[in-house]
């Protein structure tokens, strides 16, 4: 599932490729499931003669601003992927939603698991109204952090999961996080102590930001795995320091990293480093 890093490389690429001012002249709806909230006749009604004010990230949504007061917000789930086309391109199997845009390009939806979201609404809050804290925000403080996970007395890994508490990470970076902090993944949120708080604090932010820089993380070669807008890997997963690479020596002490699950999840980590 695409997290913060790779949500955020896509916006980056549509505000790159000059999607704003564009306006949306029509929409081709080919899985009816992906429009939520609505039924596909009323979205390519609302959406179409709205041009694109602007393209924002909140958490793992990406976030459409359009003339008229209205907001489309798409969550890729899974296999969610965004490209840009041209009218004459043939339509792919999985390409579910299309936007056809005023300067004659396209921009495709495509998704193999169908599990993506479209949400075209007037109040973004309906639908991100309940996310947590967002972790390259500058109210991502040390004090709001703390509070946020101090006074849970959860599983560490689960809570930083959960998008009510902090948003926008996912499985890959939560485990980069916690060996950047040496925190084992089962410890409860209330057993860290001041200054594995703050580790946390600084180390969040620290590999969100290096899998931006990197273009987001890309596992494979497979359909499933992170394209960009201009269908590019991302280059994070030369650098990921913990997460899939079980058996292999941990880079800050030797030891072979391990894997294990927590919460239902594929957990990774040095059990030298991060003792429980």
């Amino acid at each position: 599932m695409p997290e913060l890093p790779e949500v955020q490389t896509l916006v980056n690429d549509l505000n790159e490729a000059g999607l704003v001012g564009t306006t949306i002249t029509g929409a081709g709806v080919f899985w009816p499931k992906t429009i939520a909230r609505m039924n596909p006749w009323e979205f390519q009604v609302q959406i179409s003669g709205r041009q694109i004010k602007k393209i924002r990230r909140r958490a793992k949504y990406i976030i459409f601003d359009l003339s008229g007061s209205r907001h489309l917000l798409v969550h890729l789930r899974m296999t969610g992927r965004l490209h840009l086309s041209t009218a004459e391109s043939e339509r792919l199997k999985h390409e579910h939603i299309i936007l056809h845009l005023d300067d004659g390009r396209q921009l495709r939806y495509h998704d193999t698991r169908k599990f993506g979201r479209f949400n075209l609404v007037a109040d973004v809050d309906e639908i991100i109204g309940g996310l947590g804290l967002e972790p390259l925000d500058p109210e991502f403080t040390l004090s709001n952090f703390s509070t946020a996970i101090v006074r849970r007395n959860r599983q560490i890994k689960p809570l930083l999961l959960d998008q009510t508490v902090i948003a926008g990470l996912g499985n890959i970076y939560v485990d980069e996080a916690l060996w950047e902090a040496k925190i084992h993944p089962l410890r409860l949120s209330s057993s860290l102590q001041s200054r594995e708080v703050r580790a946390l604090h600084r180390s969040i932010p620290m590999v969100l930001q290096k899998g931006i820089d990197n273009q987001g993380t890309s596992l494979g070669n497979g359909k499933s795995n992170f394209y960009s807008v201009a269908r590019r890997q991302g280059r994070n997963k030369d650098e990921l320091n913990v997460f899939h690479r079980t058996g292999q020596p941990c880079l800050r002490c030797g030891a072979a990293i391990k894997r294990l699950i927590v919460g239902q999840r594929s957990t990774h980590i040095c059990p030298k480093c991060q003792k429980l």
